[in-house]
């Protein structure tokens, strides 16, 4: 009667141990992070302000790759492809997950269904910002400058059908301006040509542009999100300088191939929030204007169809296409 549990109990060491090495294995070299933009980007330096931490967390290598190219299509299509074990992961946006997804009919597979989400991390405020010597101060201001201008101004953003582009599309609908889309490949460029006076105004991630602003070397006229910022509240929205019913605002979060183990992509999950919880990410990324918005991956899946959902119809009615 003794005989089975006691065998039971003598065998159960021997295979729970081997489970758990089974289940910890991973990483078993470098996790990297694809950024599908060019350095100096929103989603650049909110993957560079995590890969640290991650990596004491992980106990291997965190590295940043930026992949830009295509609207951010290159550097997804590169982690679609990828071998789906937790070592290649994506550090997107709304702008390359969404937007361009939208306007983009030949790239190959469906995001929703190629990549799987881990979390949704943070939430970056678009603002609308100038050339200090252009003289315009806000955004009436730049309304009746643009009518001014025989066939109107040229804004630039981080890439066709961004959300930079569609907030830069929608503006123009919503105030009935003509406006010529000049795209880049990513944030970095664009506030580089801005304040060079490459290019009159932009529309751009605020964590970007907040450095130059401080200085001096742009000016943000209006934020676009339906309420002020937390950390800039001195800051109007566009909406309420007479463009009512204009809101856009960016994300970024981390997905994987599809395929990869639920058990990598739930460990992931953790980490991040853990990462995300911490003292001084939160600080840091207060300071960059940005606000961390943790989900899980089950809820950043639900959220990216919402997106889907929500920005179709504007895509189709600004009659946004790639260059």
């Amino acid at each position: 009667m003794l005989r089975r549990p006691l065998l039971a109990a003598l065998a159960a060491p021997l295979v729970l141990p081997g489970a758990a090495r089974a289940q910890d294995a991973w990483p078993t070299r470098p996790v990297t992070l694809v950024v599908p933009w060019a350095p100096g980007g929103s989603n650049d330096v909110a993957a560079r302000l995590v890969a640290p931490m991650l990596a004491e967390r992980l106990g291997q290598s965190v590295v940043v790759e930026n992949r830009a190219g295509g609207g951010g299509s290159i550097g997804m299509g590169l982690v679609t492809r990828a071998r789906p074990d937790g070592h290649t992961l994506l550090i997107s946006s709304a702008s390359n997950h969404v937007f361009h997804a939208l306007v983009s009919p030949d790239l190959g597979y469906d995001v929703r269904d190629a990549l799987v989400g881990i979390a949704m991390m943070v939430d970056v405020p678009n603002v609308l910002a100038v050339n200090p010597a252009t003289g315009i101060t806000n955004v009436q201001e730049l309304i009746a400058r643009i009518r001014a201008t025989p066939g109107g101004m040229s804004f630039g953003s981080s890439g066709t059908a961004s959300s930079n582009h569609l907030a830069g599309e929608l503006f123009r609908m919503l105030t009935n301006t003509e406006l010529t889309h000049v795209p880049y490949r990513g944030g970095g460029p664009v506030a580089t040509d801005l304040v060079a006076g490459t290019i009159p105004m932009a529309f751009m991630n605020l964590p970007t542009v907040i450095g130059p602003a401080q200085s001096g070397r742009l000016r943000i006229i209006g934020v676009g999100t339906a309420e002020r910022v937390r950390i800039r509240p001195d800051l109007p929205t566009i909406a309420e300088q007479g463009v009512p019913g204009y809101a856009v605002r960016s994300w970024t979060g981390l997905f994987a191939p599809r395929g990869t183990p639920r058990p990598i992509i739930d460990r992931m999950a953790e980490e991040m929030r853990t990462v995300l919880d911490a003292p001084t990410i939160r600080a840091r990324l207060t300071d960059l204007a940005s606000e961390p918005i943790f989900m899980p991956p089950a809820q950043t899946d639900a959220f990216v169809r919402e997106e889907f959902d929500r920005w179709g119809p504007v895509v189709r009615a600004a009659r946004v296409t790639l260059d």
